[in-house]
């Protein structure tokens, strides 16, 4: 069960405290400044995600330069706007770069963090799998080799024919840990800003927040990212916007302390031997280089537990030397009769259909003995989508029947003589 976290992370109050260059952090307030007018310097503090002494730092700096005009006090604070000198400075900011989130972490508090809450020191234990699968049906078997291949914070390689479960599994392994972890909103490298927090792959949670934590990090649950057919070369080095001119995080670097997950390995756009060379570093010593649009290279973490989930034999796609570099394979395979039953018996349940065990065996009879197929866990989800799908057009109600799954069975496979 997860819980609110708690977590501090040491407050700066100077701008040489933060760790990144104090003119990208001054250049970031007359940009957030610039964009939402006059505003109070708690309020300014607040959008930044930094100290209100860093703030105060930064408007004694403003005023004497005369890049500010006092509006007014507001709660003991002064209420500031940016003079003409100021909105002029803030143009030619944003022309640099038009980034005006959160202030950003340096690279080198990035890299101690995510080494301080690594995914390979993260405790798993057989309940916590148990509460991950619970609606599934695998083989206690099965659940073990997961278990000590999760454990390993590494890599796995998840094979098996095509319909047992693999990206079903691969997608509920994530949810497997219990802790939370801290992502920065963005990430300063050479006085240039790559944004990391992304709410659609990390989950931010409920934790206690006294004043005592810095917000350029977000407690989130351990990040899952999952790629598919649609992954390039490309993707996997950082993304430069040339319009708003600052970067994205590739997959791999917003999976940090969490799990990656590559869906139908070997049918992407890029040849596997390119991903596989690509990652032969990182997956052995566990650190990657990013590139720069100026082609400086920089060193970040790997600390990610990557799964490649494929219906093709690994041997095809991967030479000796990089199986080697994934210490887990995990195999899986079709279901068995008494598996099967079961799986469909719950598909059927909560879709509202009643539905009881001779039911399933006969239906695994027609599929294995008629059509000829091996018991495939989805299978039982799409015959009953068949059944749903026939009713609706006919203007019935769904039931089971033996004519109605006869009839689901040869809307759904192929003949075995062909027409």
């Amino acid at each position: 069960m997860k819980t609110a976290a708690v977590i501090r992370f040491e407050v700066p109050q100077t701008l040489a405290g933060l760790g990144i260059s104090p003119n990208l952090i001054k250049d970031l307030a007359l940009k957030v400044l610039f964009l939402n007018g006059e505003m109070s310097l708690a309020d300014l503090a607040s959008r930044m995600c930094v100290s209100l002494s860093v703030i105060d730092a930064i408007f004694q700096f403003f005023r004497r330069e005369q890049l500010c005009d006092v509006k007014g006090m507001t709660r003991g604070v002064h209420v500031i706007a940016l003079s003409g000198l100021g909105k002029e400075r803030a143009s030619a900011a944003m022309a640099r770069n038009s980034y005006s989130g959160p202030a950003p972490v340096s690279l080198g508090d990035y890299t101690e963090r995510v080494r301080a809450q690594s995914i390979e020191r993260s405790v798993v234990r057989p309940e916590d799998l148990a509460r991950a699968f619970a609606d599934l049906v695998l083989d206690d078997d099965l659940v073990t080799r997961l278990g000590t291949a999760v454990i390993s914070g590494t890599s796995i390689f998840l094979y098996g024919p095509s319909g047992t479960g693999k990206t079903t599994l691969a997608h509920r392994i994530p949810a497997i840990y219990g802790d939370s972890i801290l992502v920065p909103h963005a990430i300063e490298v050479d006085h240039q800003i790559i944004a990391v927090y992304d709410p659609g792959v990390h989950q931010a949670v409920d934790h206690h927040f006294d004043g005592a934590s810095d917000r350029r990090w977000v407690v989130c649950e351990r990040p899952r990212v999952i790629t598919g057919g649609e992954l390039s070369a490309e993707m996997l080095d950082l993304q430069f916007n040339r319009v708003s001119r600052f970067f994205t995080a590739p997959p791999q670097l917003k999976a940090n302390n969490g799990v990656l997950v590559v869906d139908d390995f070997g049918r992407q756009r890029m040849r596997p031997e390119e991903l596989l060379n690509r990652w032969m570093m990182p997956l052995d010593r566990r650190t990657d280089f990013l590139t720069l649009s100026g082609g400086k290279k920089f060193e970040v973490p790997f600390d990610v537990l990557v799964i490649f989930a494929t219906n093709i034999d690994p041997r095809t796609l991967a030479d000796e030397a990089f199986l080697r570099r994934i210490p887990n394979k995990v195999g899986v395979s079709y279901a068995t009769l008494e598996q099967f039953a079961t799986i469909f018996q719950r598909e059927c349940a909560g879709r509202g259909l009643f539905c009881d065990l001779q039911v399933g065996n006969y239906l695994a009879e027609v599929i294995t003995k008629e059509m000829r197929q091996p018991l495939a866990p989805c299978h039982a989800r799409d015959i009953v989508n068949q059944i749903f799908w026939s009713a609706a057009y006919c203007g019935s109600e769904p039931r089971l029947t033996r004519d109605t799954l006869r009839k689901a069975c040869q809307s759904y496979f192929l003949p075995v003589t062909p027409p």
